[in-house]
């Protein structure tokens, strides 16, 4: 069901955010040259890292809880709507070709569906009601992770996610771009980035977005390192699914055991091109069936595989 809020409510609400305030020594911005506009939105943009780096603590302390119950066999879900949505879709889908993780453990939702992230579909991201829906599709467990994403930090359809999510047990995040939101509120880890009024009055997809995809970017990523999914800065759970993708297997072997061409290619091919099995065969000096037993021993984490390897 979508909310019927008055209108005039709605306005005033608006009125008050910080990514919604208007700039007049912006007013004339459409008379500047190109070049003068890109400066300025390039000014904007710079300091949307330090806004980040303030929130770093409160990011790092979701990380370790995220990542504690992704060990447990959780699932990562994003939730939001609009450009929210589709950044939460973005991070979800490069989860699997970087980290080869399932396309069920990191799972981006965004209200109105996969439609949505093309089109505006009417009234999604005001209804709870849709949130709660979608996550019930999901079987959410108390090992799940829900992240509601919303530049204002009001949306509807982002606090319904976390609100349901926290009803079911699961641990919960609220991402947002306005001080003291409900969205933060609602949620066990608050991360309030807050990168002031955008170039374009409203226009959250600017300096909002840009933060939003920064923050995406540390949940997935340092989540992913806590889990093993990397050795060192090299992505040994890459998935070669391309040509691109499998030279790019090729060199991360090098790079981590710094073995001839000959030997890297006979170590994928006993590995079936398992990146992280063929460095333990190398480096560990054991067969490809006994790297799959010691990764899958080792919880799939190379440097305690290596370890054991050597024993």
């Amino acid at each position: 069901m979508t909310s019927m809020s008055d209108p005039r409510d709605l306005q005033a609400q608006l009125e008050t955010l910080t990514t919604e305030a208007f700039r007049p020594e912006l007013a004339e911005i459409d008379r500047l040259p190109t070049l003068e506009i890109a400066a300025l939105m390039n000014g904007e943009d710079a300091g949307v890292p330090a806004a980040v780096a303030e929130r770093l603590p409160q990011i790092a302390a979701a990380i370790d809880d995220i990542a504690a119950r992704m060990s447990r066999g959780g699932r990562l879900v994003y939730a939001g709507a609009g450009t929210a949505g589709r950044l939460g879709v973005l991070d979800a889908s490069e989860c699997p070709p970087t980290f080869n993780t399932a396309p069920e453990q990191v799972v981006g939702l965004i209200a109105g569906g996969p439609a949505a992230m093309v089109t505006s579909v009417e009234g999604a991201e005001d209804s709870a009601e849709l949130a709660r829906q979608d996550l019930d599709a999901l079987h959410l467990t108390p090992d799940d992770t829900v992240v509601g994403i919303s530049a204002s930090g009001r949306t509807p359809y982002a606090i319904g996610a976390v609100e349901h999510a926290c009803a079911r047990g699961a641990l919960t995040v609220g991402l947002a771009c306005n001080a003291h939101s409900a969205l933060a509120a609602a949620a066990d880890h608050g991360i309030e980035v807050v990168v002031g009024p955008e170039l374009l009055t409203g226009s959250t997809r600017l300096k909002a977005g840009t933060a939003q995809k920064l923050v995406l970017n540390m949940l997935s990523t340092i989540t992913m390192i806590r889990l093993g999914k990397t050795y060192g800065n090299l992505m040994v759970d890459v998935r070669a699914s391309n040509e691109k993708l499998r030279a790019r297997s090729r060199r991360i072997v090098a790079l981590a055991t710094g073995a001839p061409d000959e030997e890297i290619e006979r170590a994928l091919a006993a590995t079936d091109g398992e990146v992280k099995a063929a460095v333990l065969t190398i480096v560990g000096g054991v067969d490809g069936g006994t790297a799959a037993r010691l990764l899958e021993e080792s919880g799939g984490h190379l440097r305690a595989a290596l370890e054991a390897s050597a024993r």
